[in-house]
């Protein structure tokens, strides 16, 4: 947990090193049909144990590097006007508890963004994919390596210029390996956490 507090607060002083050096006014991203968006994501897991059998405590540090392409002009004439895109995600995660294990995957990744606030932008993402981890065998939830990782969330962000955000926010996690094999209890857990995306 020291580690992304670290990773954190780095991220929120070069947010505002960099949000001071800007004139609020000039900052108006324009995202079109065809821009690609570059993002490093980083949080912490913790755990949710929705039944009684659900008995472990995994939690640890999660890292996602991802692109995505605009596949739209803004939709929409109120609130909810916003954009669609479409792309790919990396997901690394060092479980910390209940043992040192780890858990890499890949997951294609949606994400719709709402513009009618300008450069506060609101977004709602949903991403799946395979998921490897040695933390099978070591907890009675999971019992195969190959998994897969569903993930469902919400975040702002913030454009510091306009062609870069900074983003907040958070997701639901769902590690399971499908009922490939028994037990599959599957793992739960909430995802807080922060970022940035450059967009060209």
């Amino acid at each position: 947990m020291p580690f992304l507090a670290r990773v954190l607060t780095a991220l929120a002083l070069a947010s505002l090193l960099t949000t001071a050096g800007l004139h609020a006014a000039d900052v108006s991203p324009t995202i079109t049909v065809g821009t690609q968006e570059v993002g490093l994501t980083a949080g912490y897991m913790l755990p949710h144990r929705l039944t009684k059998d659900h008995t472990t405590k995994q939690q640890g540090v999660a890292f996602m590097p991802s692109w995505m392409m605009t596949l739209t002009d803004p939709i929409g004439d109120s609130w909810y006007r916003g954009q669609v895109s479409l792309g790919a995600e990396m997901v690394y995660i060092q479980f910390q508890e209940p043992i040192l294990t780890h858990g890499v995957g890949f997951t294609p990744k949606i994400k719709y963004t709402f513009v009618a606030l300008d450069r506060i932008r609101p977004y709602a993402e949903f991403a799946g994919g395979p998921f490897w981890t040695d933390l099978a065998g070591k907890i009675p939830e999971e019992s195969g390596r190959f998994n897969f990782v569903l993930t469902a969330g919400f975040g702002v962000s913030y454009f510091l210029t306009d062609r870069a955000a900074l983003n907040v926010g958070y997701r639901f996690h769902h590690i399971s390996n499908g009922g490939t094999r028994y037990p599959n209890l599957g793992l739960n857990a909430s995802l807080p956490f922060g970022g940035f995306s450059f967009y060209f």
